[in-house]
């Protein structure tokens, strides 16, 4: 079964922000997170490795390029606000 796909508008911050409630400001890895997230936005990869579980996690450029939220918590999602 395919998720729901909800499309909506972008939320109101840059694509280099993610939202505060998926990436904690105190988290122990966000630089390491933000810098590799800035380096796929730059080098127009679809995403990066974590550094702390080694998954892959899709750039917010590349959601945003899909066109819709699919509600999984993805923690770069462009159109949570």
């Amino acid at each position: 079964m395919r998720a729901p796909r909800h499309r909506r508008t972008l939320a109101p911050r840059g694509l280099d922000e993610p939202h505060p409630t998926r990436l904690h400001a105190d988290h122990p890895q966000r630089e390491e997170i933000l810098r590799r997230h800035d380096e796929a936005l730059t080098g127009g990869q679809p995403g990066y490795l974590d550094p702390s579980n080694g998954l892959f996690v899709l750039s917010a450029a590349f959601l945003a390029k899909r066109g819709f939220c699919c509600d999984r918590g993805c923690r770069h999602c462009p159109y949570v606000d």
